[in-house]
């Protein structure tokens, strides 16, 4: 027995594209060249998630593509919670099974925006030893920094819209989009 089509979101028809699917794939290759001339060594890869999974998955497959073997783990931080705006207070909410102690680190995260979440991070790490710890965000928004951290490798610039999509959500919705956009509410 076949499973009827999905129904489509009644808003799907509101959604702007930003970043299509093939946009997004040939920067994501981009930057795995880069972070493979990047002399990493003993490389551990630490997603942020939630929203950082599609990129994350995608970037890692390109490092494999660049014979990088970075072991993964993962950190759950929220500022967020069922909120559209950052509370500013960064929680774990799952934190690493391994040691970082001495190694070279690289933090992945779906956007940079206030920085707070991601300097938590950084600054989380090298207290617990790691010789390096650089960051990979897939978009950053420079204009809304509240934390004094940049990227050391950035996918795109990004406009001052919510954006969805590509693992990034709206109150848990459109993570599964292969695009990144935004709700047009005109």
């Amino acid at each position: 027995m076949t499973e009827p089509p999905a129904t489509p979101h009644p808003d799907l028809h509101k959604i702007k594209t930003l970043f299509d699917e093939g946009t997004i794939a040939r920067r994501v290759d981009e930057l795995a060249a880069q972070l493979a001339g990047a002399g990493f060594e003993h490389l551990m890869v630490v997603p942020i998630l939630k929203g950082s999974f599609v990129f994350a998955a995608d970037l890692l497959r390109a490092l494999h593509r660049q014979g990088m073997t970075p072991e993964v783990e993962f950190l759950h931080l929220s500022s967020y919670g069922k909120n559209l705006t950052s509370s500013g207070t960064i929680a774990v909410l799952r934190d690493l099974d391994g040691d970082v102690e001495g190694r070279d680190v690289l933090l992945i995260d779906d956007i940079l925006e206030s920085g707070r979440t991601l300097a938590f991070a950084r600054t989380l790490l090298l207290d617990r030893g790691a010789r390096r710890v650089e960051i990979a965000a897939l978009l950053d928004k420079p204009g809304k920094r509240k934390a004094e951290i940049d990227a050391d490798y950035i996918g795109f610039t990004c406009p001052d819209k919510f954006v969805i999509g590509y693992g990034m959500d709206a109150r848990h919705a459109w993570r599964e989009l292969p695009f990144i956009g935004y709700l047009d509410e005109g």
